[in-house]
């Protein structure tokens, strides 16, 4: 069955970021499940037309209604469409608690409780750096040691968006792209307990993400000099971060300077400046070895 849709006109900006949150929330259900759109709306019952235009955040009033009454009581929206009875208490008082946390101390008591009572940091290693530091050379040969999945987070961006990366800034933009990023990130987090990420060179940039990729992965940067980088961006045959740029090397050079603070916050650095890549696997697998005991 259809339902009546919100003009988006007649939505307030909280209520529309809502909205959008909710539509991709059941995008990326269905995304990580592997169920079609159309396989969703036989087994809802639900429109295929209107689980396309919740998925693009234009939901029933009917939510917004809830959400409403729900403010108006001052419980979550969660607790009033909840279906398996009442939430231990002690539940409750935990999310009102960090409800009302200021967004600073948030993360802070998030690591708090990960550290304490969730699956150890050091299971999933995180790879930083630029493009050509090593990260995918590294990162597979680390994982088959390991024996654990490789994991390269742009190609999962690619696969959250439908469409590569160029695609992806040249259409959406950049804040779609971090959208992506947030929701790949997530998801990989959510299948893997043991692997190792090779994470997109900007990834840094923004401070959500790499929270939280701090908060659930041991990461290493993988650095080198900026003739290092562009030398490897060549043997590649892949000049796509620098493409159209007359001055290249330092473009790479003005990137390691603004970005050297945020990559510097990582659990700990690796040099791969003029090493084999045998060579430096070891340091690689040493430095894993020793936050591992």
């Amino acid at each position: 069955m259809g339902a009546p849709l919100t003009p988006p006109s007649q939505l307030d900006s909280a209520e529309q970021a809502y909205l959008s949150r909710l539509g991709e929330r059941v995008r990326g259900w269905r995304f990580d499940q592997g169920v079609t759109r159309k396989a969703l709306a036989v087994a809802s019952g639900v429109s295929e037309r209107y689980l396309a235009q919740l998925e693009a955040g234009h939901g029933n009033i009917s939510v917004l209604l809830l959400r409403k009454v729900a403010h108006a009581m001052q419980v979550p929206v969660e607790d009033l469409a909840r279906e398996n009875g009442e939430a231990p208490a002690e539940l409750a008082l935990l999310t009102r608690f960090a409800a009302a946390l200021p967004p600073d101390k948030v993360a802070a008591a998030h690591r708090l409780l990960q550290a304490q009572f969730g699956s150890p940091r050091k299971r999933r290693i995180a790879l930083l750096g630029l493009r050509g530091a090593g990260k995918s050379s590294l990162g597979t040969r680390l994982a088959e040691s390991l024996g654990v999945p490789f994991v390269e987070l742009d190609r999962e961006v690619e696969r959250e968006a439908g469409s590569d990366l160029g695609a992806v800034f040249s259409i959406y933009g950049q804040d779609a792209y971090r959208r992506f990023e947030r929701r790949a990130l997530e998801r990989v987090l959510r299948q893997h307990d043991r692997a190792v990420i090779a994470t997109g060179g900007s990834l840094v940039t923004d401070q959500d993400n790499y929270d939280l990729l701090r908060e659930r992965c041991y990461c290493v940067w993988l650095k080198a000099s900026p003739e290092e980088h562009m030398s490897r961006v060549i043997s590649q045959g892949d000049m796509r971060p620098f493409k159209g740029r007359s001055a290249a090397l330092d473009e790479i050079r003005r990137l390691l300077a603004d970005r050297d603070r945020l990559y510097a916050r990582a659990d700990a650095a690796l040099d791969t400046s003029g090493k084999a890549v045998r060579h430096s696997l070891t340091q690689l697998r040493n430095l894993v070895s020793k936050e591992e005991k």
